[in-house]
């Protein structure tokens, strides 16, 4: 993670595990209950199989080091990057622009994912363009700083929510996400419910089941 501290990331987790508002936990102001369920999380995720490396300005060859290291020592199921724009690539020079250093990142990415045979997620910003139209749903000319995110990916997916930009929409707390590419199956979108007060997505059968 380039973008949260280790600390930060653990609250988000916990958040949602405890049941428990973000806010209040990150403030402190809990009550008895709270401290019971937040203890109860803390223990689940103490014992799961989940590495945070929160080292800043990491670039791609230190990211390779490192994910070789993990799937030697414990075993990879997945490798999450947060975000790509705030990786950096081998080289760096003057005739180096910065798209060409984001495609440098995204095809050394690809071959991490073939390299250690592990699914990567790579978090990705998108251009101001999105906020310049209506609606402002995400395609994949957004992907920002470089074309070359969507050519080495092999699933692209969007997280759009209606209620961020228009806070009177009947589709209040719903969120969507867009499949916008696959490379071995369809696109499509699947609907998640939002709960704000702990920062998480949840499945809108188990929600409705509350």
């Amino acid at each position: 993670s380039l973008e949260m501290s280790k600390d930060q990331l653990v609250d988000r987790l916990v958040a949602p595990l405890a049941a428990v508002d973000a806010w209040k936990l990150r403030t402190g102001n809990l009550d008895e209950d709270d401290f019971s369920k937040i203890g109860y999380a803390y223990g689940v995720l103490s014992e799961a199989p989940l590495f945070i490396d929160d080292s800043p300005m990491l670039n791609i060859t230190e990211l390779r080091t490192k994910a070789r290291r993990l799937q030697m020592e414990h075993g990879l199921g997945l490798l999450v990057v947060d975000y790509l724009q705030l990786m950096e690539g081998k080289r760096r020079s003057a005739d180096f622009n910065r798209v060409q250093e984001i495609s440098e990142i995204s095809r050394n990415l690809k071959a991490v994912a073939r390299e250690l045979n592990v699914p990567v997620l790579a978090l990705s910003q998108l251009s101001r363009a999105v906020e310049m139209r209506t609606p402002k749903i995400p395609q994949l000319s957004d992907l920002r700083e470089s074309g070359s995110i969507e050519q080495d990916s092999d699933v692209v997916m969007f997280i759009y929510r209606e209620d961020y930009y228009e806070p009177k929409t009947e589709r209040k707390n719903l969120a969507d996400i867009l499949i916008r590419k696959h490379r071995h199956g369809p696109v499509g979108q699947v609907e998640l419910y939002f709960v704000p007060e702990q920062m998480t997505f949840r499945d809108i059968e188990r929600k409705r089941g509350e």
